[in-house]
């Protein structure tokens, strides 16, 4: 069975009118049992992760300081999320939530956290609504026991993974893919192993051709065995803070291409769910959703 982690935490309480969509992670597996997509039994209850798991990816001072809620105010304020106990342990169980889905991935060849993608979250630092980096910490998990030799991080936001760049800027195991917007946050970009910036108002076809060039060289010149994949879905033509021009069935074609490509390598793939803007919230439960829909019908759930 498709193996999804979700957490009640996952929905933190923020101030009317905030503009980060919250609620769509109620949305999503409630709109999966909705359709029929996944039974209630494919979810799974992550925990608190513990500071030794954290900092395998994040520098302890900075993970201390989260801890202890003794951050800066200069840093939350580049957070966006106002520091609480409550938010910390959001993260904490988002972070053991692809932990254990990138377990199950090994076991069943994908598998989902439906939070997650804080690829903002550098070493020492925290950034655009992201504490800790949930796919860099799992994927130094991997490494660290062993269970992972060459990991992809492919990473589909429209906005950079900076963090995830910064994190692995010099480990030889980790390739980091980025193909986001040009012109758009973070202004300031790390270096990633590859970064294909992309120009305001790029449409499907534009788009979905770039991708396949870059992932047949990736798979190419890297041969990882073990994919993390950051599917957000901000690439949205409704998106607020996109700024290109993809459909719904862009996105969806977006998605096949990624999960066609690890399924013929027979590489397992951790899936978190990224980042999406539109002003319909529909719009962002409906694209994600088909992420899951594309995810059972190639790996056969």
């Amino acid at each position: 069975m498709l193996r999804i982690a979700y957490h009640p935490a996952y929905v933190h309480p923020l101030r009317t009118g905030h503009r980060f969509p919250m609620v769509k992670y109620e949305l999503i597996p409630a709109q999966l049992l909705y359709e029929g997509v996944v039974s209630a039994d494919c979810f799974f209850e992550p925990k608190l992760v513990e500071i030794p798991t954290i900092v395998l990816a994040h520098e302890a001072h900075y993970v201390n300081q989260l801890m202890d809620l003794s951050l800066d105010a200069k840093m939350v304020r580049r957070i966006g999320f106002p520091l609480s106990q409550s938010l910390v342990d959001r993260e904490r169980y988002i972070l053991d939530g692809t932990i254990q889905a990138s377990l199950y991935a090994c076991e069943h060849g994908v598998a989902f956290n439906v939070a997650g993608g804080t690829h903002h979250a550098g070493h020492d630092f925290g950034e655009g609504f992201c504490l800790f980096n949930d796919q860099a910490v799992a994927a130094a998990y991997l490494l660290g026991r062993k269970l992972a030799r060459k990991i992809l991080i492919i990473d589909l936001d429209v906005h950079q993974g900076n963090g995830t760049a910064h994190i692995f800027g010099k480990n030889p195991n980790v390739f980091t893919f980025s193909m986001h917007g040009d012109k758009n946050f973070p202004f300031i970009k790390e270096c990633s192993d590859l970064d294909i910036p992309l120009p305001d108002g790029m449409d499907d076809e534009a788009y979905l051709t770039l991708l396949k060039e870059n992932l047949d060289k990736i798979f190419t010149i890297f041969d990882p065995d073990f994919v993390f994949y950051q599917a957000g879905v901000d690439i949205l033509a409704t998106d607020k803070l996109g700024k290109l021009k993809l459909t719904t069935d862009g996105c969806l074609r977006r998605d096949e291409m990624v999960l066609q490509k690890c399924r013929q390598n027979g590489l397992p793939v951790q899936i978190s769910m990224g980042g999406g803007y539109s002003e319909h919230i529909k719009d962002i439960v409906n694209a994600h959703v088909n992420t899951y829909k594309i995810a059972m019908d190639m790996f056969g759930f």
